[in-house]
């Protein structure tokens, strides 16, 4: 595939990569949340704000693999820490945010070698990633990390999320183990991936406390008074079927909406 961008536009701190078409695009405006209002991920928030904040003053740092549970704010915190980091630099010192898609991850070398020449340093942000049974784009990954010659630009971190620990199906990993000739050696293959990660941090289903937190703090930052909020919250998410931080977000847009206001 010819890559068209040759380098990264001058201006700007945050980009989507977007080989097929215009390179790297630039994002006027990213959809995050404050920091503040990710609540439930304290343990979380605090290493991988650590994390960045080394990485901006330019010492070493590891790339990160954010897994677990569904909505629990994995993708809303890589870009609410981007945000909270850069707050406090100069703006010649603010880190860039790239996402890359999971269906561009073959390009990846290619999108190295772009951000290597530049002097900028550079959140390299994957969301939703997985790789299935025939899917091999998983070995550019694990070069493009560590184990090829060119290995990681020291100027680009990787921040994964994925609601899978080793990125791929648990019945993906028992096939290869059954299959194999040596069930050991085909099963590292596979999750050695997942290695290349010197952070793992684990988002776990919230209980129902920590759910009508994550209500609370929504409302009172966007000035919500509704009558049995709780209530109502609790019944939102026995509806779902579910509990996390993405059914509280959803449940506070429909009360914004029923009160007329805008978040």
């Amino acid at each position: 595939m010819e890559i068209k961008a040759l380098k990264v536009p001058p201006k700007g701190t945050a980009f989507v990569w977007e080989p097929a078409q215009d390179g790297l695009v630039p994002v006027e405006r990213v959809a995050r949340l404050p920091l503040g209002l990710l609540v439930g991920v304290d343990a979380a928030r605090d290493t991988l704000l650590e994390n960045t904040r080394r990485f901006a003053a330019g010492l070493p740092a590891n790339n990160a693999l954010l897994w677990g549970a569904r909505g629990m704010g994995k993708s809303s915190l890589v870009k609410a820490a981007h945000a909270e980091v850069n707050a406090g630099l100069a703006a010649a010192k603010r880190l860039v945010l790239v996402e890359i898609h999971r269906e561009e991850i073959a390009t990846l070398p290619s999108l190295l070698r772009i951000l290597r020449a530049d002097k900028r340093r550079f959140l390299l942000y994957c969301d939703d990633l997985s790789f299935d049974k025939d899917d091999t784009s998983y070995k550019s990954l694990k070069a493009a990390l560590e184990g090829g010659i060119e290995g990681r630009p020291a100027n680009v971190l990787l921040y994964a999320t994925s609601n899978r620990r080793h990125l791929m199906p648990r019945e993906m990993l028992d096939n290869e183990r059954a299959a194999a000739v040596n069930p050991g050696e085909a099963v590292d293959e596979k999750v050695s991936l997942s290695d290349r990660f010197g952070l793992w941090l684990g988002f776990h289903n919230c209980s129902q406390d920590e759910y009508l937190a994550m209500v609370d703090a929504y409302a009172q930052h966007y000035r919500l008074a509704a009558a049995d909020l709780h209530a109502r919250a609790l019944q939102w998410s026995a509806a779902r079927g579910a509990r996390s931080g993405r059914v509280a977000w959803q449940f506070i847009q429909d009360v914004a909406g029923a009160l007329g206001k805008a978040i």
